[in-house]
């Protein structure tokens, strides 16, 4: 996939995404490797969130 077409799924994905959608569930929706999406919203200037999750506290917080 290359030039426009790929423009166009980049911009896609990207608006998707900003909808709060997963990479793993446009990767799946899309039928495209957890990967190639990832490269294509990076090549969309789209900004990543963080992971979800619980994070590991900090020795401040532990001592808090």
């Amino acid at each position: 996939m290359r030039g426009a077409e790929r423009e166009r799924l980049a911009a896609d994905l990207k608006e998707k995404y900003d909808a709060k959608a997963s990479i793993r569930q446009l990767a799946e929706e899309a039928g495209l490797s957890y990967g190639l999406v990832h490269a294509l919203l990076g090549e969309a200037g789209t900004i990543l969130r963080g992971r979800g999750g619980a994070h590991r506290a900090t020795r401040a917080e532990q001592q808090s």
